[in-house]
Parts: C-alpha cells; sequence; structure tokens
C-alpha cells in the first residue's frame, strides 16, 4: 500500500507551507514570486556555494595535476 499523502514542506524564500507534488510547477518555492526572488539572490550573489578560492573557476583537468 502506497501513502498518497503528499509531502509538506516550507517555501525556502517566504516560509509557507506547501505540497510538493507534481501540480506544484514552482516546488519547492509557493509561487513563481518566491521562485524568482531566490533566482535574483542568487544572480546578485547573496547565496552562495563555499569553495576554495584558489581553484574556483579553473577547469578540474586545468589543475596539473598529473
Amino acid at each position: 500500500m502506497t501513502d498518497t499523502t503528499p509531502r509538506i514542506v516550507n517555501c525556502p524564500t517566504c516560509g509557507d507551507r506547501v505540497k510538493w507534488t507534481q501540480a506544484n510547477e514552482f516546488r519547492p518555492f509557493c509561487s513563481e514570486r518566491c521562485k524568482l526572488i531566490d533566482f535574483g539572490s542568487w544572480a546578485d550573489e547573496r547565496h552562495l556555494i563555499p569553495g576554495d578560492a584558489s581553484t574556483d573557476g579553473v577547469p578540474s583537468g586545468d589543475l596539473g595535476e598529473d
């Protein structure tokens, strides 16, 4: 027997509760507005993924490792 209860998550932008279903085209966001706000934060570099500054932007094959 499968559980048909949809998973409920919080929108990463506004915190509203959102059903994680195929019908929600903006998941994990609650709306297109929240999705675009998040995208803008990445574009403005307010969201960052930590990395090593010495290798950022260098393709892995160009690190001089043989």
